[in-house]
Order: C-alpha cells, then sequence, then structure tokens
C-alpha cells in the first residue's frame, strides 16, 4: 500500500494538471470565439467568388486559362494542414490519417507524389516517414492571414504553372462545430466546374474590361481564397478540438483526484486502527 505522502503527492500533481487544462481550455474557448466569427465571414466571400467564376467559367472556353486546363497526370502534390501544437485531441491525427489514405489513393493515378505541409505536426509525421515534402509552412496556425495565404498560393500555382505538377489536392479539417470536425480532400488545380445556378444573376453582370481578363485575374485569386478559408477552418477546427479536449482532461482530472482522495483516507484510517491496536496491544501486555 502506497505511503500517506507518495498519495499527497500525487494529489497535489493532480491538482496542478488540472489548473493547467482549466486554463487552456478558457484560453481554446476565447480563441475558438473569434477563429469561428473569421470562418462565417469567409465562407460567404469564398462562395460568392465561386458563383461569379461559374458564370465566367460558363462563357469562356476552359483552354483559356491553365489553370482551367486538365493534361495528363503523371505529377500530383497534396497539401495537407495540420496544426503547429499539440494537446488538440484528435484533430491532427484524424488529417494525417486522410492524408495517408489521400496519398495512397492518389499513387495509383501518378507515378509521382510530393506533400505541402502547414504545421509543425504535419511536418514531423511525413519526416518520420520519410515521405518527400516539396514545401513547408510552420509556425503560424493560430496566426492565420491572408498574406500567408497568399504567399502559399502563389508557390503552387507556380509550381503547377511551371509543370512542376499536375494536380493539387488539399486535406483540411472542416469547421461544424466545437465537437465536430469534417475531414474534406479536395482538388485545387486543375480547377473544376463551378457550381452555376446558384447565382440567379448570372446573365445580368457587366464584366470590365473583358471576360477573359476577369477570368484570368480571378483565378488565381480564387485559390489564394480557398487556401486561406482552408486555413481559417483548420484553426478554427484546431481551437474547438483543444477546447474539447482540455475539458475531458479536467474533469478526468478532477475523478482521479476524487479516487485518490478515497485511497488517502482509506490508508490514513487503517493506520490510525493499526497505531490504536499497538496501543491497545501493548497496554494489555503491562496488565
Amino acid at each position: 500500500m502506497p505511503s500517506l505522502q507518495s498519495i499527497r503527492r500525487r494529489i497535489a500533481s493532480v491538482k496542478n494538471t488540472q489548473k493547467i487544462t482549466r486554463a487552456m481550455k478558457l484560453v481554446s474557448a476565447s480563441k475558438l470565439r473569434r477563429a469561428q466569427e473569421r470562418v462565417l465571414t469567409a465562407r460567404p466571400y469564398a462562395k460568392k467568388m465561386a458563383e461569379v467564376l461559374g458564370a465566367l467559367g460558363a462563357k469562356t472556353n476552359r483552354e483559356y486559362h491553365p489553370l482551367l486546363q486538365k493534361r495528363p497526370v503523371k505529377k500530383i502534390e497534396v497539401i495537407v494542414m495540420t496544426s503547429d501544437r499539440g494537446l488538440c485531441g484528435g484533430f491532427n491525427t484524424n488529417i494525417l490519417r486522410r492524408a495517408v489514405e489521400t496519398l495512397r489513393e492518389l499513387k495509383t493515378a501518378a507515378p509521382e507524389i510530393s506533400v505541402n505541409v502547414i504545421g509543425r505536426k504535419g511536418r514531423d509525421f511525413f519526416k518520420r516517414r520519410l515521405v518527400n515534402i516539396r514545401k513547408e509552412w510552420v509556425g503560424f496556425s493560430d496566426r492565420v492571414s491572408y498574406e500567408r495565404a497568399a504567399e502559399i498560393g502563389k508557390e503552387l500555382v507556380g509550381a503547377y504553372l511551371n509543370g512542376a505538377c499536375d494536380e493539387v489536392h488539399m486535406v483540411y479539417g472542416e469547421f461544424r462545430s466545437a465537437i465536430q470536425t469534417k475531414i474534406v480532400t479536395e482538388r485545387l488545380f486543375p480547377i473544376g466546374d463551378f457550381h452555376q445556378g446558384e447565382n440567379e444573376n448570372d446573365g445580368t453582370f457587366i464584366y470590365e474590361p473583358a471576360e477573359e481578363e476577369v477570368l484570368e485575374t480571378l483565378l488565381p485569386r480564387y485559390v489564394e481564397v480557398q487556401i486561406f478559408r482552408g486555413l481559417l477552418e483548420s484553426a478554427a477546427s484546431e481551437q474547438g478540438s483543444r477546447m474539447m479536449a482540455m475539458d475531458s482532461a479536467t474533469r478526468n482530472a478532477k475523478d482521479v483526484i476524487n479516487r485518490l482522495s478515497l485511497v488517502y483516507n482509506k490508508t490514513r484510517q487503517a493506520a490510525i486502527t493499526k497505531e490504536l491496536m499497538d496501543i491497545v496491544g501493548g497496554s494489555e501486555a503491562l496488565k
């Protein structure tokens, strides 16, 4: 049976851990509110841009712009969005599992596949497995900015236009709620058919200076917006997963403290009983 001192130390250690997990839960809840607001603001913009491009794409030949052209697939790149920090439940695990499944599926379509990673967790995961990482971006998963998304978008668009890859796919966590994240895999290049018909005023747009020039300007911007939205969705999902994980850890710590307190009381009672028995036995021996 453990000593009373060791049990007291364990109780104190768990209480300190509980304070940390409770504080992390509160911080994640605060960050989640801001991240959720940014996601809800970005979604309508991305949807409206897709509608405008759908109207343009219906009037323009797909061979006009390289980002719309479909070509023989020999090289594929996959961009995986993870977090820089852990302690966020199964968030990174689920994304990396989907990324591995996506890589396995794409190997049947292309002989050469490389990975672009956002976040330290994804980078470390693929480095341990000796996967070819063409480009990595780390250190900003909780400070997402459009400038970062534009930098990543320009890098990927440049690689695609230069022939370094024939398709680009993106794996990220789409925020649904604090307790639910949908892991999404979508193709960035070549850009597929947009959802036409969502915009009832497709025929009333007047484009200046010309439809082709507007399309050429919007297509790279569309890629940047999609990456930015993916980063925002991933950031919100990370904070939601961390908040729920820390809440669960805080409740588990409380259960552990209750069990240890019960063991401590039983041990203390047993020690007192033993001392009383020794006193009674010594008293009887003196008679």
